[in-house]
């Protein structure tokens, strides 16, 4: 496979996986609604960096460990879903920041830091990230993929995760759409939550 395709090919696998449903989607749509369009966007750019993690210690074989050892695979994937069901608990028990109709409360934003916390350990606590990029690394490309091929490739997934996870912010924090969501805010709160708690169940309960 030339280079070109190669990185065509990766570039499309994980762009493929990063628009798919999961806890990353979720959890910027949350923080995006909840708080505001800035606080999205630096929850992908956490996203992105846990993405950064996965790429770094795949290039380094230590995945190939990780999905061999049961008990370091568990242990990522019990901290990952007790992650998920904690955050998932705490927008279900949050309430509407609206006074009462027509007047709207100015909500409290988080600081970037802990946004980009956040959309971090969702994503570096997710043990499904961690066989995705096992399984990139090692059916597509291979030991003998020169570094700056690797180099390339990475850079183009983390990008690629940013500006898909922005695009996600952006969109959910359009006007009409976010009054829709202030109006029904308890309600979308308790579903955020639901979906998160699910899928931390789910998690915890998968198989290798």
């Amino acid at each position: 496979m030339t280079s070109l395709a190669l990185i065509g090919t990766v570039t499309f696998i994980h762009f493929l996986g990063v628009i798919s449903p999961g806890p990353d989607f979720i959890m910027t749509v949350r923080n995006s609604l909840t708080y505001s369009r800035k606080t999205g966007i630096w929850t992908s750019v956490g996203l992105g960096l846990g993405m950064a993690v996965h790429i770094l210690y795949s290039w380094a074989g230590l995945a190939l460990i990780i999905s061999k050892s049961i008990l370091v695979f568990n242990f990522i994937k019990f901290l990952g879903a007790g992650y998920l069901i904690y955050i998932g608990l705490k927008s279900c028990a949050s309430k509407s920041s609206l006074l009462e109709v027509g007047e709207h409360q100015k909500k409290s934003d988080i600081a970037p830091f802990a946004a980009v916390k956040i959309g971090f350990l969702t994503n570096v606590l997710n043990p499904k990230a961690t066989l995705f990029f096992l399984g990139l690394f090692t059916f597509v490309m291979s030991p003998a993929t020169p570094a700056y091929i690797i180099a390339v490739v990475s850079i183009i997934m983390i990008v690629n995760a940013i500006l898909w996870f922005s695009l996600v912010a952006i969109f959910f924090t359009q006007e009409r759409i976010r009054s829709v969501f202030e109006k029904f805010q308890g309600a979308f709160n308790k579903t955020f939550g639901g979906l998160l708690i699910l899928l931390g169940v789910k998690v915890a309960l998968s198989e290798k």
